[in-house]
């Protein structure tokens, strides 16, 4: 990738940290009028638009990135999100499965399945993505988060029985 590019994508990163998405969002456009199958450049997009609120959008970019790179993990998991979003809790299961034969060392991958699992009421599967997402990165704030809520939701379940 050219360092300009680089540099234009971690300045995009910066700007949805102070949550100024529409300026990042005209420099994604910037990068993809100059090199429209910039991989970084639409999964960012993609995933700015999420954070909007313009999943249509959003997915849309999503599949161009996987038609570019049927296997880029990234774009997976954030069309996943996308139909996790819209309750689509299936298909994002199967992109999250598909991620996870390409990548089984990433923990994000994991909470992600968990809690589209526990959307569905899978509350002890769900759990078990939690457990190995936290086996990959103790640290993953999700993960940690999802699991306390499922342990509290089955202890629940076992009081009222």
């Amino acid at each position: 990738m050219k360092k300009y590019f680089k540099e234009m994508l971690e300045n995009a990163t910066e700007l949805c940290d102070m949550q100024e998405f529409i300026e990042a969002i005209k420099i994604y456009d910037k990068i993809l009028n100059e090199d429209p199958k910039n991989i970084g450049a639409l999964i960012d997009k993609a995933t700015t638009l999420q954070r909007t609120g313009d999943n249509n959008k959003s997915l849309e970019l999503f599949d161009i990135a996987l038609e570019i790179d049927p296997k880029n993990v990234d774009a997976m998991i954030g069309k996943g999100s996308v139909l996790h979003a819209i309750q689509k809790y299936d298909d994002a299961i199967k992109l999250y499965d598909l991620a996870l034969k390409i990548n089984k060392k990433f923990a994000l991958t994991y909470a992600y399945k968990g809690l589209a699992l526990g959307e569905q009421g899978k509350i002890t599967e769900a759990l078990k993505y939690f457990k190995k997402a936290l086996s990959i990165d103790k640290d993953l704030e999700l993960a940690n988060i999802s699991k306390e809520t499922a342990l509290k939701l089955l202890d629940s379940k076992k009081t009222k029985k």
